[in-house]
């Protein structure tokens, strides 16, 4: 992936942005993100669900934004509070990025059963999701119907771009470019 090219350093000053990480082979490029979110300015916490752990660690986060990584709602925390909606409500955006299948479908059903749907569905912020999955998966009628109802409820979506999958097809499913990401994101919040 090549290199992003921050336009303006600071637009996102004093804003934070909930990053979420779902399990996709692409959670691997929001390493990258998170690095030119912070080049904005933003202070990114990153939330991450178990499958996500699977192809990237917390502690790779963690490093990349100087804060705790949050996967667990149930964790202990050195002073107490409701994790998922203390959380929700220093948001300024929530980021799904890559959003999976699975979890765009627990959301248009309404679940909150981990700490990424839990926080989302406790939150006021905006919400962009950016989907990276299989073609067949991303086309499929349930897919477009969840995403469909999602829009509805006004969250944004940074449609996938045709690219390689991990599959070994190119088609569209691919996570969509990172300048197009921070575009949306400065267009939802500035």
């Amino acid at each position: 992936m090549g290199k992003v090219k921050a336009k303006s350093e600071g637009k996102l000053k004093k804003k934070t942005i909930l990053f979420c990480v779902t399990g996709s082979i692409a959670a691997y490029r929001a390493c990258d993100l998170v690095r030119e979110l912070k080049r904005e300015g933003a202070d990114v916490v990153c939330l991450m669900t178990k499958c996500a752990q699977e192809f990237v660690t917390p502690l790779t986060f963690r490093s990349l934004t100087g804060n705790q990584v949050h996967a667990d709602a149930f964790s202990p925390v050195e002073e107490w509070n409701v994790l998922h909606t203390s959380l929700a409500d220093r948001a300024d955006l929530i980021l799904i990025a890559p959003a999976t299948a699975n979890v765009i479908a627990r959301l248009a059903a309404g679940f909150a059963d981990d700490l990424v749907t839990s926080v989302v569905l406790a939150s006021k912020a905006p919400v962009l999701i950016v989907p990276a999955m299989n073609d067949n998966m991303y086309h499929h009628p349930l897919t477009q119907e969840n995403m469909e109802k999602l829009r509805r409820f006004n969250y944004h979506f940074e449609n996938p771009i045709e690219g390689d999958l991990a599959c070994g097809r190119k088609a569209v499913g691919h996570i969509a470019d990172p300048c197009s990401i921070l575009q949306h994101i400065d267009r939802l919040l500035n």
